[in-house]
């Protein structure tokens, strides 16, 4: 039967008034969260726990690759795409708050009974931290430790890691003192891989050293205890304890468990490997807290959870960030992923309190400091890298690189100055 088109109109629109409504009634209780790498892909073991004790909210996970993280978030920034909810690295917490992508959580932890700052690490919460307010909450920690061949030290005459960078630099003169002529083999292995070679940095946090001045106007490193640290480290290359080759360790788990060096600074990530690759080591190596300068400052690593502006969904988001930060949620992400857990009280529970090679980390975590918190970081540390490769190879002095640094931190940070200059930029 053919019905009248003026009757057919209204029920059409009737109908599509009414889908609309139902579908968003539906995005209402989706809750979008995006997460990266390995930890996108076991997160979703712990969504049935959360929708059960949550039946109104459902959750949509999607998983990317770091390596496509941080483009395809500018990208959702720009198209007014992004989720609800997301994974964070703490060094990207500043850039994403510069471009006023991230939602404050002061409000939301005032309020909360289940997450207090107290429960977290200083060092890690203060990451989240920028204009003395919060934009994210520790979801996973990780932190740089000292990495030792036990065996080697002690043949060495060091029956314990070095407790001081004396210690330190004693020891791996004494390690390479003993190789036989000719040998490649060193006493530490340091990465001049830029993403992964924070060494330098962590030793000018431990000098209590300066990278920038004046509200991170102006570069610093001509600091006399910035210059120190960074001499420190170069001894290492200029006394051939550590190698200047990239290419020479193309497996840093095979050139530990063979002795090829007998020290690195590195996070958990590594004694996991070790632990799976050579069960035969596990009574040759070990791990400590970094030997002490002024302090034993390590850097501040891991992951946080950010809310981002104008979601609609803050409540739902937030129920979520406090089921994550659970003391038993982290303990089945730990289960699930090796990540360490954020929340001290889940290091009280025995198999990470009673190993041996977590209670290094555990040490670490009460004495560990962020990068500064500005947007340009990123392009100053690979600077630094940069700049100290050369020193390494010889094609520059160490008073030669800091000025030319000095210089073009400088000019990476002129439009930091032109925003602080019209008030335009919240700093701490």
């Amino acid at each position: 039967m053919l019905f009248p088109v003026k009757k057919i109109l209204p029920f059409i629109t009737y109908l599509l008034f009414l889908s609309a409504c139902q579908q968003d009634s539906a995005d209402k209780n989706i809750l979008t969260f995006w997460a990266m790498g390995a930890e996108g892909e076991k997160i979703k073991h712990l969504v049935p726990e959360f929708e059960k004790q949550h039946p109104e909210i459902k959750l949509k996970i999607q998983s990317i690759p770091w390596g496509a993280a941080h483009e395809k978030l500018l990208t959702a920034v720009a198209g007014n795409t992004l989720p609800d909810v997301c994974q964070l690295g703490n060094t990207w917490i500043p850039e994403f708050q510069a471009i006023g992508a991230l939602a404050g959580l002061d409000s939301l932890v005032q309020n909360s009974v289940n997450l207090k700052q107290e429960m977290f690490f200083e060092g890690i919460w203060q990451t989240n931290v920028i204009g003395n307010q919060l934009y994210g909450i520790p979801w996973y920690v990780d932190t740089r430790v000292f990495f030792y061949r036990r065996d080697i030290l002690q043949a060495a005459g060091y029956e314990k890691p070095p407790q001081t960078w004396a210690e330190w630099l004693d020891a791996s003169r004494k390690i390479c003192q003993n190789l036989p002529p000719g040998a490649k083999k060193y006493a530490a292995y340091f990465s001049l891989i830029s993403n992964d070679g924070y060494v330098p940095v962590m030793l000018i946090m431990a000098n209590d050293g300066l990278f920038l001045k004046d509200n991170y106007q102006f570069a610093a490193f001509d600091d006399p205890r910035t210059r120190e640290a960074l001499e420190f480290y170069l001894t290492f290359f200029e006394e051939n304890l550590a190698s200047r080759s990239m290419t020479e360790f193309t497996n840093i788990y095979q050139g530990f468990a063979q002795g090829d060096f007998s020290a690195m600074i590195h996070g958990s990530w590594i004694g996991n490997e070790i632990r799976s690759r050579f069960p035969e080591l596990q009574d040759k190596w070990a791990t400590a807290p970094m030997p002490r300068k002024k302090y034993r400052t390590s850097l501040a690593g891991g992951a946080s959870l950010v809310i981002f502006k104008g979601t609609g969904k803050s409540e739902a988001a937030w129920k979520w960030i406090e089921f994550l930060g659970n003391k038993e949620t982290q303990l089945d992400f730990f289960h699930l992923t090796s990540d360490l857990p954020s929340v001290r009280a889940a290091w009280q529970e025995p198999e990470l309190r009673d190993d041996v090679i977590s209670r290094a980390f555990y040490e670490q975590l009460n004495d560990v400091k962020g990068t500064p918190e500005i947007a340009e970081w990123e392009q100053i540390y690979v600077k630094l890298q940069e700049h100290l490769e050369l020193v390494i190879h010889k094609k520059m002095t160490l008073d030669q690189m800091i000025l030319k640094l000095n210089s073009e931190v400088d000019q990476i940070l002129e439009k930091r100055r032109w925003l602080l200059a019209r008030k335009l930029l919240q700093t701490n």
